[in-house]
């Protein structure tokens, strides 16, 4: 992990010079995928962008084309993985994302690069299952409204809205913070402290969690925000504070 906190600080000195002390988050949904255009719970089944999410993405990188990013952070499921690499393609920088992975294994010795220049243009991209959707347990796969049929609205609408209670052998609201929020406060604040400009693309579930810590909102607030889908949300950070941009 080391070796992955010096790829994300090299050139710490340069920004000092330029006076970029302020860090940003930069939040963002997954794009759409099939089975949420068609009423499906998906969860950990990772399945690709539709279409539409694809435009989404593209989208959404227009609107970032001119922040700098330092760093991305993606979870371990294709559709959060593809809207962040779709989006960077019209940032300004043309930077490449790429996998840092974990150190000592063989994709981290073989995935070695030995040109400085090329080394530049890249941006250090990490996977994180800890990023990952909520997992709806036996939902995952169902047809929302024929779970509504079978369960009844309101035991649905608890399933999917209440902070604390989770679906048949799935997660909670609650259950999803209690692996994002570590994660989150150990390896990307950190960086954010270092006034680095990290982007996040994950899920409405994960990224509430991340949410309701930075914007400090109570489980009723939580329960009612709706993160839309292919659209960055920037936060400032200083001095251990987010304000939204």
């Amino acid at each position: 992990m080391v070796e992955k906190r010096q790829f994300f600080v090299k050139g710490r000195m340069k920004e000092k010079k330029l006076g970029r002390e302020m860090g940003k988050l930069i939040v963002m949904r997954h794009g759409k995928t099939l089975w949420k255009e068609r009423g499906i719970f998906t969860g950990w089944v990772d399945i690709p962008l539709s279409e539409k999410g694809v435009e989404e993405a593209m989208n959404a990188g227009k609107e970032l084309t001119d922040v700098p990013i330092d760093g991305i952070f993606v979870s371990a499921l294709m559709r959060a993985q593809m809207t962040a690499f779709l989006a960077m393609l019209h940032h300004h920088s043309k930077k490449v994302p790429v996998f840092v992975h974990a150190e000592g294994t063989k994709e981290d010795k073989w995935s070695k690069i030995f040109d400085e220049d090329s080394k530049k243009e890249t941006i250090p991209t990490i996977s994180a299952w800890q990023l990952n959707e909520r997992m709806y347990g036996e939902l995952q796969g169902k047809n929302k409204q024929k779970t509504r049929e079978e369960f009844g609205d309101n035991q649905v609408q608890i399933w999917r809205r209440s902070y604390a209670t989770a679906p048949p052998k799935g997660e909670s609201l609650k259950d999803t913070a209690e692996r994002t929020l570590p994660y989150f406060k150990e390896k990307i604040t950190p960086l954010l402290d270092l006034g680095k400009n990290i982007l996040i693309s994950a899920h409405g579930n994960s990224l509430r969690s991340i949410t309701m810590f930075i914007e400090d909102l109570s489980e009723e607030e939580i329960v009612k925000v709706e993160i839309p889908t292919g659209k960055p949300i920037i936060y400032n950070y200083e001095n251990k504070k987010f304000g939204k941009q």
